[in-house]
C-alpha cells in the first residue's frame, strides 16, 4: 500500500465554512481572497519566495508567457500601482504591502499565437496564491482596475495582456476593513463536484 505523507489540517476559520468531498491536501481549501491587510510592509525575502513558485508553473510549450511587475510599500513606483485600482478595491488594498500586475504575452518567440497565455497565467497566479497560503499571507486578486493605464504605465509591449492585479500582506482582524466588507470576510464555498465534473459529456 502506497504510503502518504503526514496530512496537515484545514484552518481553524476555512473549517467552519468548507468541506471538501474528497482527501486533499489542505492548502487548496485554505487558500481563500481575504482582504483584511496591515499595512505594514513586508521584506523581500517574506514575498519574493511566491513570485518563484509562480515561476515553476507548468506552460504550453514551455513558453512561460507570464510576466509580474510589481512595487512593494515604499518603493516610488507604490503610488502608480496604486493609482491603477478602482475605488472600491482601495478600500481594502490601500493596506497591501505588495501591489503586482500580472501580464501573459500573446505570441511566442518565433511571432505564434499563444491560444493559452491566460490559461498558464493562471496557472502561475494559483502557484503564488498557493505559496502565499502556506506563509500565512493574504494574496487576493483583483480585475477591478485600471488594465489600459495600467499597461501604458508599466511600459508593457504590445503582445502582451493585462491579466489581473494582485494584493499581498500580511493578515489583520476582519473589524479593520470598512463594515460592508468587514461582514462577509470568510471563505466562501464552492459549487458541489458533480455541478462542475461529468462522465462521459457535458
Amino acid at each position: 500500500m502506497q504510503q502518504h505523507p503526514p496530512r496537515r489540517s484545514l484552518d481553524e476559520e476555512v473549517a467552519e465554512h468548507r468541506e471538501p468531498e474528497a482527501d486533499v491536501d489542505p492548502i487548496f481549501v485554505n487558500r481563500w481572497s481575504a482582504r483584511a491587510m496591515t499595512g505594514e510592509p513586508l521584506d523581500e525575502a517574506d514575498y519574493r519566495p511566491l513570485f518563484e513558485a509562480a515561476r515553476w508553473a507548468p506552460s504550453s510549450r514551455n513558453t512561460q508567457p507570464w510576466r509580474f511587475a510589481y512595487a512593494a510599500r515604499g518603493d516610488d513606483e507604490w503610488e502608480t500601482f496604486r493609482g491603477f485600482v478602482n475605488e472600491f478595491n482601495r478600500s481594502w488594498a490601500d493596506d497591501a504591502a505588495v501591489l503586482a500586475v500580472l501580464f501573459s504575452e500573446t505570441t511566442d518567440d518565433e511571432g505564434r499565437s499563444l491560444a493559452s497565455n491566460s490559461f498558464d497565467a493562471g496557472a502561475a497566479w494559483e502557484n503564488l496564491a498557493l505559496e502565499g497560503t502556506r506563509r500565512g499571507l493574504v494574496v487576493h486578486p483583483m480585475g477591478g482596475f485600471d488594465h489600459e493605464a495600467a499597461a501604458a504605465e508599466l511600459n508593457a509591449p504590445d503582445d502582451y495582456d493585462v491579466e489581473v492585479m494582485v494584493a499581498i500582506g500580511e493578515r489583520a482582524p476582519p473589524e479593520t476593513l470598512p463594515d460592508d466588507l468587514s461582514d462577509r470576510e470568510r471563505p466562501n464555498g464552492r459549487k458541489p463536484l458533480d455541478e462542475i465534473v461529468t462522465r462521459g459529456s457535458f
